[in-house]
């Protein structure tokens, strides 16, 4: 863990040169050996609980219409036994009384991100093969920023995955597996309020799981890249949404876009073709991008011009950081290579940080 620590310290001076106002989250240990309702306690003594429980309020209230809570609040507290699967629900159970906000919010809550992630994520291949993966998680509450978190999950005393995410919130959007993969997801819908009722639909009466709930399952559980893969591309899922994926080795990368049910698209990484990157924001690859939405264009422009044999954690989050690929709702940017997991970094980005070309 020491090794990890000033590794990581190293690579984030060497980042934050790209933005002064940068700055690296708090980094909590879980306890995956813990009773689920009793594992996330060390996000306490990280965040206030009255912080937490307004932070959270703004979230729902700035995402779900005010009918539409009071509705989902109902059905929420009706069916809360059948629709939080093991550790989940316990976990959130857990979390609620010291939050402080009722256990219906707070897997209100929990869904509520479910909905509007809106995100570019990036995974190259250098000319010696190695594997970079960034993300940059946007999302349009402000209040995410100062909750904020990488969390390191442990079992049988040993690093088990490592991921970012907001205090709260027991899903995963960004992740790695030491030495095995990593994974970003990125929203697919449109972020409208009836995706948000499709969503709870899905997951109150079909049973299937959250997008990140999933992601970190296959963290946990997955054996390797391909076992990554096949289980992000085949479980039901309650939205549709694009699992990006690297492995340790050349190759081993993957764009994944899912419908509620299975895969609708898979593109790999090509690097003999001159496929050597993959960039994927909030629309099908293979589609036109909207016309206001210029991030992916920004991306491959830069890619392109940094070129596979000056592609490397630094040089990605550069990438990353070009407006308006890094833009005002951009919460986070991390960057990520599984064969070298002690580099695992986040930077929390200010709404005005953002390189221009």
């Amino acid at each position: 863990m020491k090794l990890l620590v000033v590794r990581t310290a190293a690579l984030l001076v060497g980042l934050a040169v790209s933005c002064s106002s940068d700055f690296a989250p708090p980094t909590i240990d879980i306890n995956l050996d813990d009773d689920p309702r009793v594992r996330w306690l060390p996000i306490f003594k990280a965040f206030d609980s009255d912080f937490l429980k307004k932070a959270a309020q703004e979230v729902i209230d700035s995402t779900i219409p005010k009918w539409l809570h009071q509705v989902l609040r109902a059905l929420v507290k009706a069916s809360e036994k059948f629709i939080l699967p093991k550790p989940y629900g316990e976990e959130i159970r857990g979390m609620a009384p010291h939050i402080g906000a009722s256990l219906s919010d707070i897997i209100l809550l929990n869904f509520a991100y479910e909905a509007t992630a809106f995100c570019t994520s990036i995974v190259a291949q250098d000319k010696a093969g190695n594997l970079y993966h960034g993300r940059n998680l946007d999302y349009p509450h402000s209040v995410l920023r100062n909750l904020t978190v990488n969390v390191i999950f442990r079992k049988n005393g040993k690093i088990s995955y490592i991921g970012t995410t907001f205090a709260g919130y027991v899903g995963l959007w960004t992740g790695q597996s030491p030495y095995k993969f990593t994974v970003s997801g990125d929203q697919r819908d449109k972020g409208h309020w009836w995706d948000f009722w499709k969503n709870m639909f899905s997951a109150f009466m079909l049973k299937r799981s959250p997008v990140s709930w999933l992601v970190r399952e296959t963290l946990e559980e997955a054996e390797d890249f391909e076992d990554a893969a096949l289980r992000l591309s085949k479980i039901p899922i309650i939205t549709g949404v694009y699992y990006i994926v690297a492995g340790a080795r050349a190759g081993e990368g993957i764009v994944i876009t899912r419908d509620r049910t299975g895969p609708a698209d898979i593109w790999p990484l090509n690097p003999l073709q001159g496929g050597w990157f993959r960039v994927e924001t909030n629309f099908d690859h293979w589609r036109p991008a909207p016309a206001k939405d210029h991030r992916r264009e920004a991306a491959e422009k830069a890619m392109n011009a940094t070129g596979q044999e000056h592609i490397n954690m630094y040089s990605l989050y550069q990438v990353l950081s070009l407006s308006p690929v890094c833009n005002s709702i951009t919460v986070y940017t991390t960057i990520m290579s599984a064969a070298s997991p002690e580099k695992y970094t986040t930077l929390v980005r200010p709404p005005d940080c953002h390189v221009t070309n």
